[in-house]
């Protein structure tokens, strides 16, 4: 846990693993490859699993208006609400909740994006038992999971410090 209370996502060990892992895949032969890619695949979903849980614990512990101003462009996101003139986001008290719910949620956007974009270029890498893809897949995941940690580091900010736990 950070000071913030947050999950430290730097030291999560399942990440780690996985990043190890990753970099030592990029020099793997295609035997090799064919021989451990479960074994990627396993790390890469638990690393994915413990930064959404870390994303989720942080994002918990937001104040409600920090919440509800992600919420509603998530869902606005999702095509669940129609945009609107955007008057609800016009409130003077809301400026601050709704300026970082939007650096949140762009944060969170590139990291999805391009977990996405990694696990593209790993079924593409199996499919055509690609090394170079295969590779390519493992630095995508890195930078995938460097841009999760980032949008946490973010969403930690955003915690309100409990004066009483804190003191």
């Amino acid at each position: 846990m950070s000071a913030a209370g947050g999950w430290d996502v730097e030291k999560l060990p399942a990440v780690e693993t996985a990043t190890l892992l990753m970099t030592e895949a990029v020099v793997w032969s295609v035997m090799k490859w064919l021989r451990e890619k479960k074994k990627v695949r396993k790390a890469a979903d638990l690393a994915n699993a413990a930064l959404d849980q870390a994303n989720h614990a942080a994002k918990k512990r937001w104040p409600a208006d920090i919440r509800a101003a992600y919420e509603t462009l998530a869902n606005r996101s999702a095509g669940n609400i129609k945009a609107r003139d955007g008057s609800e986001f016009q409130s003077p008290a809301n400026a601050h909740a709704i300026l970082a719910a939007r650096k949140v949620k762009k944060a969170d956007d590139e990291a999805q994006s391009a977990r996405i974009d990694a696990e593209q270029t790993f079924d593409i890498a199996e499919k055509h038992l690609s090394t170079a893809l295969a590779r390519e897949g493992c630095r995508k995941a890195i930078h995938s999971w460097e841009l999760h940690e980032k949008a946490i580091r973010m969403a930690e900010a955003l915690i309100e410090v409990d004066p009483v736990a804190a003191g």
